[in-house]
């Protein structure tokens, strides 16, 4: 069997599992070990399986990740989403589609301190689509704002799948989250202006005139105080040198259980609950850097992903056009995949491909800024049909609403998406402009 018929084969199997959902970490587990066993027999497979495992998770890197997870759990738990949105309304109620702003405002403000899509999106869910209803804002706009506006997540540092990036390609955790937070903020204000366009242009899916619009007392301007300390305290101790990012992960989730105490939301039960969450969040995660390493192990030795670099690079190709093709790969990979196991399956053959290329940058500002591309791609599958895992989500805490409608409510957002991807793939200085003063 030849290596480009043993990787079809490898990728086959896992396609076939994926397609009678098993779990993702184990059809890539299973796929990568029959390849490896192909190639190499038992013995090796064994014994790589001892040794990957143990190299894998004793990194002190990927103790970030479950608390990042804890923290926005903390978050989640201690009633700080009614906080944000409280403000958020305020702020932007007295405009059309205002509320719907305020969702997106109050979910780029808890992404801050979440750094997971589903959870911000289920999050800000149970306490703006009420209230998004009860002013007349239709299912298809409330569901497709807050499905969108939940990947802010991801979006805004911290990000999980930016720090897995991170730890696959060894760059440095506290310059990407740099390199994430100008199109972070981009990606909020993009999704406003879509709001506002799309309000105007398809009448009858927000009110003409808001007659009770939420206003913005000092009990919601102190509400969202303590968001302000711990994002303060986190991202200000990471990029003043006080501490690293895990140091900062582990004081934000300190701060965040605080603040969730002095809000006197959490309770006993709330709090098992947040440790048990991040033990199955991590569990999983964890299980798909096995399950990817494993796979990426036995196409390594086809050595189809070299061969399949040196023939791209025949092709003549300019950079961009190499970048613009993987990220379209994305695009119909999200279809099938969820944003962590596509960046753990893929980076490995993609990342070395791109550092080859010459953007006329430093190999650094070329590493952050395909890592922030690949972020902005992966949010896709977060949206667009026929998964849209974060759809699904608000769906179904929408119950009156079709799915058909909430799909159609996001479209806006992907174009959005679209025009804020096309502007940082030609003008890379975007996410690198903050990252120039960490050096």
């Amino acid at each position: 069997m030849s290596s480009l018929q043993l990787t079809l084969l490898i990728f086959g199997i896992m396609l076939a599992f994926m397609a009678i959902r098993v779990p993702i970490s184990v059809a890539m587990f299973a796929a990568g070990g029959i390849g490896y066993v192909m190639q190499t027999g038992w013995v090796p497979f064994a014994n790589f399986l001892n040794s990957q495992a143990f190299a894998r998770f004793a990194s002190y890197d990927l103790s970030v990740i479950p608390l990042f997870i804890l923290m926005g759990h903390f978050a989640t738990q201690g009633g700080i989403s009614k906080a944000l949105f409280d403000f958020a309304a305020g702020v932007m109620g007295r405009f059309k589609g205002g509320l719907a702003m305020a969702a997106v405002l109050a979910c780029a403000a808890f992404g801050a301190i979440c750094g997971s899509s589903v959870a911000t999106a289920a999050t800000i869910t149970g306490v703006a689509m009420p209230e998004m209803k009860r002013h007349g804002y239709s299912g298809r706009l409330s569901t497709g704002t807050l499905a969108a506006a939940g990947t802010l997540g991801i979006l805004i540092p911290p990000s999980v799948p930016l720090v897995i990036y991170a730890i696959l390609t060894e760059q440095n955790i506290a310059k990407l989250f740099a390199a994430a937070m100008l199109p972070g903020i981009l990606a909020m204000f993009g999704y406003m202006v879509a709001i506002a366009i799309y309000v105007r242009l398809v009448p009858g899916q927000a009110p003409e005139v808001d007659k009770n619009p939420a206003k913005l007392t000092l009990s919601a301007v102190t509400g969202i105080t303590p968001i302000m300390i711990i994002f303060v305290i986190v991202f200000g101790g990471i990029y003043g040198g006080f501490f690293t990012p895990t140091e900062g992960a582990a004081v934000g989730a300190a701060t965040t259980f605080l603040a969730a105490l002095l809000k006197r939301e959490i309770t006993w039960a709330k709090f098992k609950q947040c440790f048990y969450a991040t033990a199955e969040s991590s569990a999983m995660i964890f299980l798909i850097f096995i399950g990817a390493d494993l796979m990426n192990s036995a196409l390594a030795l086809t050595q189809v992903p070299n061969q399949l670099a040196a023939v791209v690079g025949s092709w003549g190709l300019s950079p961009l056009m190499v970048v613009s093709a993987i990220l379209l790969f994305y695009v119909v990979l999200g279809a099938v995949m969820d944003e962590l196991s596509m960046i753990l399956l893929t980076i490995p053959i993609f990342f070395p491909m791109v550092m080859g290329l010459d953007f006329g940058m430093p190999k650094e500002s070329v590493a952050i800024w395909f890592g922030i591309m690949v972020l902005m791609v992966v949010e896709f599958g977060l949206l667009a049909p026929p998964v849209g895992l974060n759809v699904y989500v608000v769906n179904g805490m929408a119950k009156d609403v079709p799915i058909a409608e909430s799909y159609r409510g996001v479209m806006p957002f992907l174009i959005s998406d679209t025009l804020r991807t096309l502007l940082l793939l030609f003008f890379p200085g975007v996410c690198l402009w903050l990252v120039q003063y960490l050096s």
